[in-house]
């Protein structure tokens, strides 16, 4: 197997595990905003509450996809 061949593989690699890595924090993302309306349809007057509380946790959960794309780089 050729040098050039290798490099090919492992980029593809990274790629996938990456593909894989954003799968979780789109899960995530969906949950923490199914969760939010749900919360916003029961107690109308929490909105603006609920609303701050959701940005916060769809800025954590999107936190774990850029580790998710930085970890290849890191470890490459």
């Amino acid at each position: 197997m050729d040098v050039t061949n290798i490099a090919e593989v492992s980029g593809n690699i990274a790629v996938i595990g990456y593909g894989l890595a954003a799968i979780g924090p789109g899960v995530g993302v969906g949950l923490v905003v199914s969760k939010t309306i749900e919360s916003i349809a029961r107690q109308p007057e929490l909105a603006a509450k609920l609303q701050v509380t959701m940005w916060l946790g769809i800025a954590f959960t999107e936190a774990l996809a850029l580790i998710g794309l930085a970890t290849p780089f890191i470890f490459a």
